[in-house]
This record gives structure tokens, C-alpha cells and sequence, in this order.
């Protein structure tokens, strides 16, 4: 069998080198341009051609030859085999003849010296024992000229992505059904009914596998800082990627919507009013991150149908019985609550299993913007950046919480100070009867929206920058303390107001009422904001550029600086020459063909806004959750409005996905993380607020009017005590992960035992063959005993190497 050179050891060191290696036997009958040059194979071509993006699984035989290496046996192959086909060095990871699909755009800064465009090609596209990710670059047409930017497209061949896809043990079900690490030496069993090399691994995972790369470019020893910027120093271990965001030296970077997968979708999503949410395919398209928010607020809205419908059935009941329904209501919110969320999380093991992400945050790698020394890691042996774990706690106890409690306080000062000279200002009204007070009397609320404005932006940059700083090694744990911060300021913000009215002034009709105007009106301008109000923008955008070329062409290109970009920019040398400096060629890169429509597309889906992850949509989700169910005992139709916004919410969200902003990220994700627990510690306010309501209620009050004050306090506190340990009781009772999913993992892991046990057999018995005959020799007619040797003898070959060190012990006695 001929032997295919490796090039640089590719990713998880030896282990990497055997999958390459494997990768390249599994398709070692395809021709490279390393053994017939640069131009493409030309075979005796078939009937029916072979397309771009066709690669025919070959049908192989592994057998064992004894030796050191297995030997593959590369059956008949199928008639698109014998087409014309290139597919590239191999070693090098040369893309095939016609770029393969654009699955990340960077967008270069106009500013962005040479050395560091050509210093970031070669990491891209170099070797992993270069520091290198072995990925697939083009640019657009580029001259260089001022105010224009450098645009790439990245990609990667199908042999890189089967590699990565087994080094970030991405699961794939098997020919047999049973959902499995993937693995590049067992590909046939992952090929079955209609999976083939092109859709074995979704759009998604390949847009993973393309950013986790270029994040894990890390600079290596004697790279002190980027070429051609020498004040922007970086240390060995340093995210390269990382780093040219941080420097606005990568201005944005986005992957690119796919129209005729788009549409499909849209027809199924957003404009399917009275169909079920196509999971699978917004897994699919859009990763499991957004997959798992769109699952979970299909979920809740379904599990508001119960207190919904009770709240409708309130209406009807006479006086003398909705007296008492706060109590009823109190009681029924706590355990709906705890029940909500006990089913949710085994609802969310169940698809975290079936998306194979169940156990995927195990032994998670570090972040991108993770700072330490490089050092190896004890649990997966490679290098990766180490940092002290009781440094990161002393700057989460130390300095981010006490920053975050004076926030808090602030925040809640300032919504005390808007009450109190709102109430001066009605008394003033009252005894003066003007109408400058009546107006006045509208300047603190409106004072207030604005601070609460102002202060929610400051607060997450503030929030982001501490996280940040407090250097966690995870993106998990990164998450959970940025929402940590973020949830406790818009608790206050958004709910200090009605704890205000609830509990100090026991107004229950000026509650009922201010919940019902933040549930619905609030949410309503949300939609707006998030859905129309960016497609009004676009379009008036659109409208008046194109009315000032029609009316003010010479203005128009002045806005639009054309002359500049028509003639270049002497000064810095970046005409669009041949001998140029900014010549694509001389940057070690290759142009995209002028007509290829990715490049109108990459210009067109630029200009859209980015999408900045699910944090909103889920701070919106727990923001209702906190009006439903803190105080929609005083408002049972709270949990109907609340369906009404969330069935216009799932819709509004798809169309923005789809239409209004660029296309995310894919992130894969086995839950909601912290949210889950923002959730659960609303549930146990719930039980304190409905508590609290249960005990101001005249009702209960009418029922023991002797009671003093602090027999009501003793009261509230043993009701209270109750219903928690009610709620313990349920979420024992109520296992997270459901029993057909525990033994369908137990199944798994015993046959992985079983398959590494079978392994290590077959290696024991490889390496006692090859011993035992290099001991004794061939079991030939001369090796073996004799007639005439005497008993319990055995004849040794003179070859043996037990026969040479006989001969060499007799002639030293001699």
C-alpha cells in the first residue's frame, strides 16, 4: 500500500496524528495534487459527471496484514469515482478547484497594516505544528484603497472538517440508531439511508468547527506582537483572534444566511401560525443555543394554559367566592412553578441527549479570552493557559460584588426619591389644585424611565468589564456571572417598584393595575422595538440614500466619499497595482471570482445588525415569569396576557432571526445554564411575595380579626416554611433526568466499555503474535522437533535470536 506523507502533526498530538492519518487511508484512492501536480485529475470520465460538491463514499475493507500498520483495501468504486475530480493536497488542506461554502466573514479594518493581514493568513491557513488552523481562505476583489476593507471568507475541506468533528467529539447517530461520539475510523457506520459526507454534519457544526479554530489561534514562542503594529504586544498562548477583535483590527464577523434554507424554514417557523416550532431544523441551521431558547419558550407558553384558564374561569365566579381566590391563587402559583420547572429541566435532558450535548461541558475547553500561563493540562494533556482559581474568587468577592451592591442600592435609592417626590407633588396638587402641578406631577415618572434607560446600558458595560476582568476559565462560568450581575439590577429595576406598592403602601387595586400596564404595554413597545422598529430604520435608511443620488448626485458622492474610492489613496501606497503591497497575491491570498455572489451577499448581510446572543430574549422571558407569578395572585389574567404576548413573541423572535439581523453564531449548549437558576430563585421569591400577599389579604384577616401583628408575622413565616418545604418535596419526587434517558446513557457507556475492552484485546493478541514469532521463529518443517531429539526438547531455527545468544555464551566459555 503506498504511503501517504503526513504533514505537521494536526490537533490532540499523537491521537490527532492517527485520525489524519486514518482520514487520509479512508481516502488515500483519491488522487491530490501532491502526487499529479497543481492542475486537476483528469480519469476516463463516466456518463454522469461529477459535481463539486460530490464525494462518493468508496467501499473499504480493513485487514489486518500482521505488520505494524493496517492496510486498506479500497474496493470497486462507483462510476462518479471515475469522474474528473480534485480534491486538494491533503496535507496542506488545499481547497478543491471552486471554493467550498463561506462558513465565517471577517471584515478586515481599513487601517490594518499588511504584515498583520499576511501574519493572520498564515496562522489561518499554516500548519497545526506552525501554530496554523489548516482552514481555507479567499478574499474578495480588493485594491487596497482607502476607506475599503479587506473582506475574507473562510472555509475548510471535508477532510478537515470529519477531523475536527472527532476532536470535538461531535455525536452523530449510527447505521443502528444509537447516538455515538463520531469517529473517523468508524465513518462507514455513520453513512446510512440518506446521510452522506455532505449533510453528515449539519451547517451549524460546521460553522462551530470553523470559529472554534480560529479562536484557538494562539501565538507562539518569538511572536511578541503583530507584525506591522509593534506597540500591540502579545505572550505565548495569546488568542490571535481574540486579540485582532479586541484591537478593531477584525471590525466584525458573521457567517452567511443560506436563502433557500432560510425560506424553508421561514415557511415552517414564523409564517406557520397553528404548526409546531420546527425544532430539529432550527438545531440545524441556527445551532442549539437558539434551538433550546425557542424549545424552552414553547414550553412555558404551553404550561401557562393552566393558570391561564383559571384566571379566565375567575371572572365568572360570584363575589362571595373570589373573595377568597387570592388565597386559592397563592397556593396554586407556588407548586405550578416548582412543577414548571422540574419538567423543564427533564425536558431539557432530553433534547441535550438527543442533540448529544448531555455531557459535552465535562472537561470544557477554556474560552477564547481566557488569560494565564500556558501549561500543560493533567486531564487532556495539552497546553492550554492556567490560571489561579483563588485570584479569580478574590476579584468576584472582593471587588465585582461590593461594585454590584452599591449599584443595586443606587438604583433602588433613585426609585424611592421618584416615589417620594411623585407623592409630594400629588399632595402639592391636591392643596393647590393648579395645572402647572398636574403637569408636574408626570416629571418624576418620566425623570425615572430615563435614569432606568441610562442606568440598564451603563450597568452592562460595567457588568461585561468585570466579568471580563475577573478572568474565568469557562464560557459557562463567564455566563453565569455576567447574567448573575445583570439579573439582580433589572430585578431592581423592574420590581422594587411593585414590592414598593405591595408591601408599603397595600394598595392591591394600584398593584393589580401597575402590573397589568408593565405586562402588556411594556412588552408590546418590546416587540416593536425588536421586530419593526429595525426594518422601518433600514428601510427609511435606504429611502433617503437613494432620494439624495436622485436629487443631490454631487452630495451623494461626497457622503459616500466615491471620489476616494474611485481614485485610491496615493499617500498610502495602496493603488491597486500588480507590484503593490495590498495585491491579494502579495498578501498570500487568493480573490473570489468578481461574479461570485457571495460578495454582494457578504456586503449586504455586513450591514445588518448583529444578533448578540438569546441573553435578551431570555431577560424578557424572566421578566414576565417574575410579573406572572410574584404578584398574578392579585391579577390572575396576568398568565393569559402573558400567552398572547409569547405566541406574537415566539414569531417576532424567528422573523428577526431570519430578516432583521445577521445570522448568529452557532453555540452548542446543554441547558440554559444560569437562567435555570434565575428561575428557580424567582420561584422562591414567588413563594415569599404570595406569602406576604396571603397575609395583608383582608380575606385571611376577616377570619381572625384578633390577631396582633406578630402572631400575623409567625403566621406568615410557618405558611411560608410550608409551602418551601412543599416545593423541596416536589423537586425530589420529580427526577431531572428522565429514567429512558438514564438508560439509554448507561446503554452507551457500557458499550463503550465494552468496544475499548474489545480493542485492547485485539491489540494484546496482535502483540503476543508478533512476539511469540519473533521468539521462536516460523512454525516451519525445519523448526520443528525432531524424531531424534530427546524428550522435552525443542528444536531452534539458527535465526533465532535465543539460538544466536546460545552460540555467543559457548564461544566465550570456550
Amino acid at each position: 500500500m503506498e504511503k501517504v506523507r503526513m504533514g505537521a502533526m494536526p490537533v490532540g498530538g499523537e491521537e490527532g496524528l492517527r485520525r489524519s492519518s486514518r482520514l487520509r487511508n479512508r481516502f488515500s484512492g483519491f488522487p491530490s495534487r501532491s502526487e499529479l501536480g497543481t492542475s486537476p485529475v483528469s480519469v476516463p470520465t463516466a456518463e454522469k459527471p461529477l459535481t463539486e460538491n460530490t464525494l462518493v463514499r468508496p467501499e473499504v475493507r480493513w485487514t489486518s496484514s500482521g505488520g505494524d500498520e493496517d492496510e486498506v483495501d479500497m474496493g470497486p468504486r462507483s462510476e462518479e469515482e471515475n469522474g474528473m475530480v480534485d480534491y486538494g493536497d491533503l496535507d496542506s488542506q488545499t481547497s478543491f478547484t471552486a471554493f467550498p461554502p463561506t462558513y465565517l466573514v471577517l471584515r478586515l479594518s481599513p487601517n490594518i497594516q499588511p504584515a498583520a493581514v499576511s501574519w493572520l493568513v498564515r496562522k489561518i491557513t499554516g500548519k497545526k505544528g506552525e501554530g496554523g488552523a489548516e482552514l481555507l481562505v479567499r478574499c474578495e476583489p480588493y485594491g487596497g484603497r482607502k476607506k475599503e476593507s479587506l473582506v475574507l471568507h473562510v472555509s475548510a475541506s471535508k477532510l478537515k472538517f470529519l477531523e475536527l468533528a472527532e476532536y470535538m467529539e461531535l455525536k452523530k447517530v449510527d447505521c443502528q440508531g444509537q447516538l455515538r461520539e463520531f469517529t473517523v475510523g468508524d465513518l462507514d457506520n455513520f453513512l446510512h439511508s440518506d446521510i452522506n459526507l455532505d449533510n453528515l454534519l449539519t451547517a451549524a457544526e460546521k460553522q462551530m468547527i470553523v470559529i472554534h479554530e480560529l479562536e484557538n489561534l494562539r501565538s507562539i514562542a518569538g511572536e511578541s506582537c503583530v507584525p506591522g503594529c509593534p506597540s500591540l504586544s502579545i505572550f505565548v498562548g495569546q488568542s490571535i483572534f481574540q486579540t485582532f477583535l479586541t484591537e478593531s483590527l477584525i471590525t466584525s464577523y458573521y457567517p452567511l444566511h443560506d436563502d433557500a434554507e432560510l425560506t424553508s424554514l421561514g415557511d415552517k417557523w414564523y409564517w406557520a401560525f397553528f404548526q409546531a416550532q420546527p425544532f430539529e431544523e432550527i438545531r440545524k441551521y441556527f445551532g442549539e443555543s437558539i434551538s433550546l431558547y425557542f424549545s424552552f419558550l414553547g414550553f412555558y407558553t404551553a404550561s401557562l394554559c393552566a393558570p391561564a384558564m383559571l384566571g379566565i374561569l375567575h371572572l365568572f365566579f360570584p363575589d362571595s367566592a373570589s373573595n377568597y381566590s387570592l388565597i386559592f391563587f397563592c397556593i396554586f402559583n407556588v407548586v405550578w412553578v416548582t412543577v414548571t420547572l422540574e419538567l423543564w429541566k427533564r425536558k431539557c435532558s432530553e433534547l441535550a441527549y438527543v442533540w448529544g450535548t448531555l455531557r459535552m461541558t465535562k472537561w470544557e475547553d477554556p474560552r477564547s479570552n481566557f488569560r494565564g500561563k500556558m501549561s500543560m493540562d493533567p486531564v487532556t494533556g495539552r497546553y492550554q493557559p492556567k490560571y489561579p482559581w483563588w485570584k479569580t474568587a478574590v476579584k468576584v468577592y472582593g471587588v465585582s460584588f461590593p461594585i454590584v451592591l452599591v449599584c443595586l442600592f443606587g438604583a433602588f435609592y433613585i426609585m424611592l426619591y421618584s416615589f417620594w417626590i411623585e407623592e409630594i407633588l400629588v399632595e402639592m396638587q391636591h392643596e393647590n389644585g393648579s395645572k402647572l402641578a398636574a403637569i408636574l406631577v408626570y416629571v418624576p415618572s418620566i425623570v425615572y424611565a430615563i435614569l432606568v434607560y441610562l442606568m440598564n446600558f451603563y450597568y452592562r458595560q460595567l457588568a461585561s468589564f468585570l466579568t471580563e476582568w475577573e478572568n474565568h476559565r469557562t464560557q459557562s462560568q463567564f455566563e453565569r456571572h455576567r447574567v448573575t450581575k445583570l439579573v439582580l439590577f433589572e430585578f431592581v429595576n423592574n420590581f422594587m417598584s411593585l414590592f414598593y406598592i405591595a408591601f408599603y403602601l397595600q394598595d392591591f387595586e394600584m398593584l393589580k393595575y401597575q402590573v397589568f400596564v408593565m405586562l402588556i404595554i411594556l412588552q408590546a413597545i418590546s416587540h416593536f422595538q425588536e421586530a419593526i422598529l429595525p426594518l422601518l430604520i433600514r428601510k427609511a435608511y435606504t429611502s433617503g440614500v437613494q432620494f439624495l443620488i436622485r436629487k443631490y448626485p454631487k452630495l451623494a458622492k461626497i457622503m459616500t466619499d466615491e471620489d476616494e474610492v474611485l481614485k485610491g489613496s496615493k499617500e498610502n501606497n495602496n493603488a491597486s497595482t500588480e507590484d503593490s503591497i495590498w495585491n491579494p497575491a502579495s498578501l498570500g491570498l487568493q480573490t473570489l471570482d468578481a461574479t461570485d455572489p457571495r460578495i454582494d451577499k457578504s456586503k449586504a448581510e455586513g450591514e445588518q445588525d448583529p444578533y448578540e446572543g438569546t441573553f435578551d430574549d431570555y431577560l424578557e422571558m424572566f421578566i414576565q415569569f417574575g410579573y406572572v407569578f410574584l404578584f398574578s395572585s392579585v391579577y390572575p389574567l396576568a398568565a393569559s396576557w402573558a400567552i398572547f404576548n409569547n405566541v406574537l413573541e415566539i414569531r417576532a423572535d424567528a422573523f428577526k432571526l431570519c430578516k432583521v439581523f445577521q445570522r448568529p453564531i452557532a453555540k452548542r449548549t446543554k441547558d440554559i445554564g444560569a437562567w435555570q437558576i434565575a428561575f428557580e430563585v424567582m420561584g422562591a421569591v414567588a413563594i415569599m411575595t404570595n406569602c406576604g400577599l396571603l397575609c395583608l389579604s383582608p380575606e385571611l384577616r376577616a377570619l381572625s380579626p384578633t390577631l396582633r401583628p406578630a402572631e400575623w408575622l409567625l403566621l406568615f413565616v410557618v405558611i411560608e416554611h410550608c409551602l418551601l418545604a412543599l416545593t423541596l418535596a416536589l423537586r425530589q419526587l420529580i427526577p431531572d433526568v428522565p429514567y429512558q434517558v438514564k438508560m439509554a446513557m448507561a446503554r452507551l457507556e457500557y458499550q463503550s466499555r465494552q468496544a475499548l475492552k474489545n480493542e485492547q484485546t485485539f491489540k494484546s493478541r496482535r502483540q503476543l503474535t508478533r512476539r511469540f514469532k519473533t521468539i521462536h521463529g516460523p512454525r516451519t518443517a525445519a523448526s520443528s522437533p525432531k524424531a531424534t531429539d530427546s524428550p522435552g526438547t525443542t528444536s531452534i531455527g539458527s535465526s533465532s535470536p535465543i539460538a544466536r545468544r546460545r552460540v555467543a555464551a559457548s564461544g566465550k566459555n570456550l
